[in-house]
């Protein structure tokens, strides 16, 4: 049975907070792995590695608060999925 999920716009929610720490530790970790190899070094500057995660979380939140609502559905079938692509079958949108 298809599942359907929504996303409203200027809401967050638990998983947008993971992705988003998620995104925070892998962001500053590449940089500095980076730019130490560039430099011919391996040190941590942990302040800088503070600024960038803290940034690349503050980023990730305010793209997916700002981004516009919308619906998922999850648990169709790919031949369902292929005849609407073919326009052999159309989805309906009711409301409650």
């Amino acid at each position: 049975m298809p599942t359907v999920t929504s996303s409203k716009q200027f809401t967050l929610n638990f998983r947008d907070v993971l992705k988003g720490l998620i995104v925070a530790v892998i962001l500053p970790v590449i940089n500095v792995i980076y730019e130490s190899i560039q430099a011919g070094s391996f040190e941590f500057d942990w302040k800088r590695i503070g600024l960038l995660a803290a940034g690349g979380f503050i980023a990730y939140i305010i793209k997916n608060f700002l981004t516009p609502a919308e619906v998922v559905v999850t648990g169709v079938k790919n031949d369902t999925i292929d005849d609407i692509k073919a326009g052999d079958a159309e989805v309906k949108v009711m409301t409650k």
